[in-house]
């Protein structure tokens, strides 16, 4: 009788089992299924909006100075932080635009730590085989690996990889994330209209829900006394409120599509893989916030006029903004 009971209670057991496995099966399948979809559909749509018309450039530099195109040679961070460069640019489709944005980015999943550099495009340094200029001309003579040297020379960093961001597409990005827009406190008035009348800004104090259009033209508004350094701290503060929004519980679910999204307005070095294996340290390892800095910091930095066609540059004491990025990226604890 006992024999009995325990056969009945083994293939109990067993019956069980096979359904939590095919339980399971089945939400592996449709978890599959459903980041497969979102992923090509991101992508689609993508395609679909992306305008590639192309731009003129904003600098004239002869064949003779630029570089040839060399693989971009990154080297893993010595801390085992996934360190990426990103340049943001309206000219993506030719050879001599300049980068509006200039970023090093440091997320490490263990310490649950993100951190955040901008550097001034105007920012005065030696770029390798080129002499001194602004850092923004290092992209126009040797693209993506250009700048990397130029970075590590100045600043003794060391990137793994790329991301070029073409800004057509930020808007189609933002929405991704955030379909009903983001609350933005505007901290005044912001209007700016450009000579022919394409680019309108027109952005009122106070707390707005802006969409992926509007927070375009906040983080890029620089038409004040403020100039760069007013727009450096806005992408930094757009891209925190994007984080955040991100690491909401239906974030979760938008990563697949935002990564098919992402991929026809983004040049990098890295795959698929590399950004879905990112994106799943991120949502088990949560950075506690993201910490940020402007480089030159405001204590080290001056306006100089050098001779054309370089015009006016933001000089600085360059070991002391090697420290200052130093104890940002390595000993500073908040």
């Amino acid at each position: 009788m006992s024999t009995t009971r325990s056969n009945r209670s083994i293939d109990a057991r067993r019956r069980r089992l096979k359904v939590s496995l095919a339980v399971l099966s089945l939400c592996f399948l449709f978890t599959a299924g459903l980041t497969a979809y979102e992923y090509l559909s991101g992508r689609q749509k993508a395609l679909s909006q992306q305008n590639n018309a192309p731009v003129n450039p904003d600098i004239t530099i002869d064949d003779y100075q630029k570089e040839a195109a060399y693989p971009f040679h990154g080297e893993p961070d010595p801390e085992g932080a996934l360190s990426l460069l990103l340049l943001g640019t309206d000219q993506r489709n030719t050879e001599t635009g300049r980068t509006d944005t200039i970023m090093i980015l440091k997320y490490h999943p263990e310490k649950q730590t993100m951190k955040l550099a901008s550097i001034m495009r105007d920012t005065y340094v030696d770029i390798p085989g080129h002499g001194t200029n602004k850092i923004n001309a290092a992209y126009a003579l040797g693209g993506p690996e250009l700048m990397r040297k130029t970075i590590s020379q100045n600043f003794d960093i060391q990137l793994e990889h790329y991301a070029l961001v073409d800004f057509s597409g930020f808007s189609h990005i933002a929405d991704t994330i955030a379909p009903g827009g983001l609350e933005v406190t505007i901290e005044k008035d912001l209007n700016y209209q450009s000579e022919g009348g394409d680019t309108i800004i027109d952005l009122k104090e106070g707390v707005q829900q802006l969409d992926g259009e509007e927070l375009l033209a906040y983080s890029r508004f620089r038409s004040d006394s403020e100039g760069d350094f007013g727009r450096v701290e806005r992408q930094q503060k757009v891209i925190a409120l994007l984080k955040e929004k991100l690491l909401s519980i239906e974030g979760l679910w938008k990563v697949p599509r935002l990564i098919g999204s992402i991929q026809p307005y983004v040049d990098s070095d890295a795959g698929s893989r590399i950004y879905l294996e990112a994106a799943k340290n991120y949502f088990l390892h949560p950075p506690k916030k993201l910490e940020t800095i402007r480089i030159p910091m405001s204590d080290n930095v001056w306006n100089e006029r050098k001779p054309y066609p370089i015009g006016l540059v933001l000089n600085h004491d360059r070991e002391k903004t090697r420290e200052d990025l130093d104890e940002f990226f390595h000993n500073q604890e908040k």
